[in-house]
């Protein structure tokens, strides 16, 4: 017996926003006991310009989680607690490992509760950190929501992630519609799954669209220096002086240091669901499949798989569920003859992979750029302004003349974006669409002029301070 076609409702997916919730999250704890949470949330931007937020931290009272009564009033504690725990670890000129029991304990509470690790996730910075400027008009657009909480109370890093509300609430049909996709092929119905394939790859065109809008309001400059050092994690930051982790004062004098990963867009649940619908398979970072190999069976124990532990405990239990009934590609694979259902097929994977093709260009603009330019000044003496996070630091690599950019997400960003790039178009039916999706990067128009990659997947990222390679390069924007 066929397993049965998974009900949003019961993973609590909107049918309206997708994984964002279908009302906006709540903007303040309706109960006065979370007032302290509150107003420290509401002046975060001046405690850390003025030093005093991890003081007033320190004198932070155990407050209970016994009165959150609803799954919105958790989020937004858990939301609120999050954004003070990153901002407690990395507000300073040098980072703390322990985080106090004022935060640590009904954090803790809350993360059990919503099956989320105890770090900034992409749910307490994205998902459930937003509100819509006008409640008639849509969340997709980004002239119509702002950020609940910041930790720099900037306009670039407002716009960093409601980039991503909007592309969550632009991607938010494609669920239903693919839902009926799979309920179509079981049908035997290659008309609806041709129709849904079409309305997916538009869509997806629009999500790339909406991406590239990060430039016109996030400042790489701003991003890189003064953001993100706050989304970073306690995984693999020993060069940025968290070598152990951190550790959360839970008060029974037995806690022990835990590393999670940063805050990274590969916490999507949608753009885990994209993959999944289409049967793309992602390896370990590294791992190549030959055309040979057998299909693989079940998911890989990779970067992406890691990742869904991030997810709310909801979502990642959703995709698990689309993961056991999704049948698009093979139902397209044996249909090859029908050259509209192959078409369509192909086109979403061509704009899955072009949107991953503009992520990796933004990265390259954002992240490996900005380090480069870094690293061309050398100091003698480090130079802390008041307000400053605790920066990131680059960890030397095993080559000398060699190094490795630490960032949020803590693994190595550009190997693992060009195979995941790459790997989207594996799949493609059509022949023609095979070598095209599968013959080194994409096409030159989509490119940025300075970043040039050649067949063999090497990158060159070239400036006014010469010509690198980084292809061993490490950073914490976002992993797509």
């Amino acid at each position: 017996m066929q397993p049965s076609i998974p009900r949003l409702r019961n993973y609590d997916v909107s049918p309206i926003n997708g994984f964002l919730p279908t009302e906006p999250p709540l903007e303040v704890l309706p109960n006065a006991y979370y007032a302290p949470w509150e107003n420290l949330i509401r002046n975060l931007q001046a405690l850390i310009l003025t030093r005093r937020l991890r003081g007033m931290v320190d004198k932070l009272p155990v407050l209970s989680t016994e009165h959150l009564q609803t799954e919105e009033e958790w989020r937004r504690a858990y939301s609120v607690l999050a954004i003070l725990t990153h901002a407690y670890v990395w507000g300073g000129d040098r980072p703390l490992d322990v985080v106090p029991p004022g935060i640590s304990i009904p954090f803790l509470a809350t993360c059990n509760h919503l099956e989320l690790p105890s770090v900034a996730t992409y749910a307490a910075v994205v998902l459930w950190n937003w509100r819509a400027l006008f409640p008639t008009e849509p969340v997709d657009n980004l002239e119509n929501i702002t950020t609940l909480a910041t930790f720099t109370g900037s306009i670039d890093e407002s716009w960093f992630y409601l980039v991503s509300v909007a592309i969550e609430a632009r991607g938010a049909p494609i669920i239903p519609m693919m839902l009926q996709a799979i309920t179509a092929a079981r049908q035997n119905d290659a008309f609806t799954v041709t129709e849904c394939l079409r309305g997916f790859a538009e869509r997806l065109d629009e999500l790339a669209t909406l991406l590239v809008r990060m430039y016109e309001n996030c400042d790489p400059h701003v991003f890189y220096h003064r953001i993100r050092p706050y989304l970073a994690g306690g995984k693999n930051m020993a060069e940025a002086g968290l070598p152990n982790g951190v550790m959360f004062d839970d008060g029974t004098g037995h806690s022990e240091y835990v590393q999670f990963s940063g805050g990274s867009n590969a916490q999507s649940s949608i753009i885990q669901f994209f993959d999944i619908v289409l049967g793309v398979e992602h390896r370990p970072t590294g791992d190549s499949k030959q055309p040979s190999d057998p299909a693989l069976t079940g998911p890989s124990n990779n970067f992406i798989q890691d990742m869904r532990t991030y997810m709310p405990g909801p979502h990642r239990r959703f995709l698990e569920h689309v993961e056991k009934v999704a049948n698009i590609r093979p139902f397209v694979t044996a249909r090859r003859n029908n050259r509209a259902l192959v078409v369509a097929y192909d086109a979403c994977l061509a704009m899955l992979r072009a949107f991953r093709d503009k992520h990796i260009q933004m990265v390259s603009r954002y992240i490996i750029v900005k380090s480069r330019e870094s690293r061309s000044h050398s100091r003698s003496i480090a130079v802390l302004t008041t307000g400053t996070p605790t920066s990131i630091p680059a960890s030397e690599s095993t080559r000398p003349g060699r190094r490795k950019l630490r960032g949020t997400g803590g693994t190595a960003l550009i190997p693992f974006l060009k195979q995941a790039r790459d790997e989207t178009g594996e799949p493609a039916i059509d022949a023609w669409a095979n070598r095209l999706l599968n013959n080194g990067p994409g096409q030159e128009g989509t490119r940025l002029r300075k970043v040039e990659e050649d067949s063999s997947g090497e990158m060159e990222v070239v400036g006014l301070a010469g010509t690198w390679s980084v292809d061993d390069s490490e950073g914490g924007i976002c992993h797509w």
